[in-house]
């Protein structure tokens, strides 16, 4: 069993914020069991699952703030090498206590998603859940073409997030109902009435962010898609959503190209 905690910012980045996975700090210790009582685990098996993920593969899970849909991948498919990344140092120590109980190996970087610590065309497969939302439009782009950048030629992408009408979704899959949001790599604000709002905060933390201009609104369903195919990404689509309470959520996949 190998689990590592690295430090990957650059001097440049070691001021720079970012929103923790709560909202606040001080909400950390509880959030697993928020996610436990969400029933968030769908969502995770869900997404490692459409992944299609190999033994011996490289896979990054961009935003995996708790580790949850990182040991997700590991569950699935227990010989793959799997990093996690997230700027929270706290976080990854809960991520690294859980993989450390569970005898799995896995690598957790202190990194941010538009500089993944990887070299050109190192990954087989960059997963994310629940995290793109929280970045601006900068940002997002700035994620994706270092995806681009790090993924081998054939390497894909599978990203969980949320998105927009059902029509967007390919024909043969189906909409499912009762997964809940996924965990660990969604941030949210935690503004004002303690840990029982963050159980209701998903709808408001979207119209909060939207008035920011900081979340990909469900009114831009292929905004992901867009996002992607924008990089420099071949065949980016929608394959699977999830109708849930707080919106919908997308899953969205997309391949490097070969030439």
């Amino acid at each position: 069993m190998n689990v590592r905690i690295l430090d990957q910012r650059t001097p440049e980045e070691r001021d720079r914020p970012f929103l923790p996975g709560a909202g606040k700090t001080w909400l950390l210790p509880f959030y697993d069991v928020f996610s436990r009582v969400a029933g968030v685990r769908a969502l995770h098996e869900r997404a490692a699952g459409l992944a299609g993920i190999e033994p011996g593969q490289a896979v990054v899970d961009v935003g995996c703030g708790t580790g949850n849909l990182s040991l997700a991948v590991l569950a699935a498919q227990p010989a793959a090498r799997v990093t996690g990344l997230d700027p929270d140092a706290d976080a990854l120590r809960r991520a690294a206590r859980k993989a450390r109980r569970r005898r799995v190996d896995l690598t957790l970087a202190q990194a941010y998603a538009d500089r993944i610590p990887a070299e050109d065309g190192s990954v087989d497969h960059v997963v994310s859940s629940l995290a793109l939302h929280h970045l601006d439009d900068e940002g997002r782009s700035a994620f994706a073409r270092d995806a681009l950048r790090a993924l081998r030629p054939g390497g894909m992408v599978t990203i969980a997030d949320f998105g927009g009408p059902s029509s967007n979704v390919t024909h043969g899959d189906h909409p499912t109902h009762g997964d809940h949001p996924a965990d660990g790599d969604h941030h949210a604000h935690g503004h004002g009435g303690g840990f029982a709002h963050v159980l209701r905060h998903l709808p408001w933390l979207k119209r909060s962010q939207a008035a920011h201009g900081q979340v990909m609104s469900s009114d831009h369903g292929d905004g992901v898609v867009a996002l992607l195919a924008e990089a420099g990404f071949d065949d980016a689509r929608e394959v699977a959503h999830a109708e849930l309470r707080f919106g919908r959520v997308a899953f969205v996949q997309a391949t490097r190209p070969t030439l």
